[in-house]
């Protein structure tokens, strides 16, 4: 079993940049003291159910906090990380959504709202998650 493998079974969630048009679908977190970056822009993601694969995991919480139902083959990009509370392993996604899946969100019961921001005000905006920009810039510079 290779090193990414491995980190498959034993990963604690995942997160995923969905691009449109040059833009992020971020969404605020909820502003709550006893969760990880309350009040900050978020990416779509969560953490692992029972025995998900990464993919699974990612898909599914895209689906439950904005009623996107994207197919694994859209997924172009994987990045095993440190998750952002560090406490164990992640994964970072990217995918590029289509006019009409975002015509189509049914924003869910976590956070405050969604919107679409650039990719470069998210990269410099004080709300964003530190560990989410890290990877997003890793994942520009690399594509």
């Amino acid at each position: 079993m290779n090193k990414i493998d491995s980190a498959n079974h034993a990963f604690t969630g995942c997160k995923l940049a969905l691009i449109f048009d040059a833009q992020l679908l971020v969404y605020r977190r909820d502003n709550i003291d006893s969760i990880p970056f309350p009040n900050l822009w978020d990416f779509p993601g969560g953490g692992r159910e029972g025995n998900e694969t990464p993919e699974q995991c990612v898909l599914r919480e895209l689906h439950e906090e904005f009623s996107i139902a994207l197919p694994t083959e859209r997924l172009i990009y994987k990045q095993q990380a440190i998750n952002q509370t560090s406490d164990g392993i992640s994964f970072f996604f990217v995918a590029q959504a289509t006019q009409l899946e975002i015509e189509s969100i049914h924003f869910g019961d976590e956070g405050q709202y969604w919107q679409l921001m650039s990719i470069e005000e998210y990269m410099n905006d004080k709300d964003a998650i530190l560990p989410l920009q890290q990877r997003l810039a890793y994942y520009l510079e690399t594509k």
